[in-house]
């Protein structure tokens, strides 16, 4: 009898398993690849508040916690809805603000977390926070 016309039943488990280990591993990698990408978002739009920030401190030589001020509706999304930002001023004098992006739905699970940058540039989590930016750099 001629057994070279197919495939053995363990051929094909063997076949079934290796493609099993492959999906897993590219569906990890895929929904880490999808929330560095979202991450953007959060990134876009906390420059540019700290952008509408600078603007509006060259004008009235104070920064502002209302973002209605700055253009931007209240509560604040970010474009594509992964985070809400909100905007602190240090004290009553003005002289500082800190932006934040808090991550929403499906993007909360996000290994950097919240996202920051403050009227002096520093962005948090930093680079050197080794343990905030497991998943790559957040910024």
């Amino acid at each position: 009898m001629d057994r070279s016309l197919g495939f053995t039943l363990m051929e094909l488990i063997a076949v079934v398993a290796i493609v099993a280990i492959l999906a897993a591993v590219a569906t990890q990698s895929y929904a880490r690849y999808v929330s560095r990408s979202r991450r953007v978002d959060a990134h876009h739009t906390l420059m540019a508040i700290a952008s509408s920030e600078e603007r509006w401190y060259a004008t009235y030589n104070r920064y502002t916690d209302d973002l209605e001020k700055l253009g931007y509706s209240s509560p604040t999304m970010s474009p594509h809805g992964h985070y809400e930002v909100t905007v602190t001023v240090a004290d009553d004098s003005g002289q500082a603000f800190v932006a934040v992006a808090m991550p929403v739905d499906q993007q909360a699970g996000d290994a950097c977390g919240m996202l920051s940058v403050d009227n002096a540039g520093r962005k948090t989590p930093a680079k050197a926070d080794v343990e905030a930016n497991a998943n790559g750099n957040c910024w």
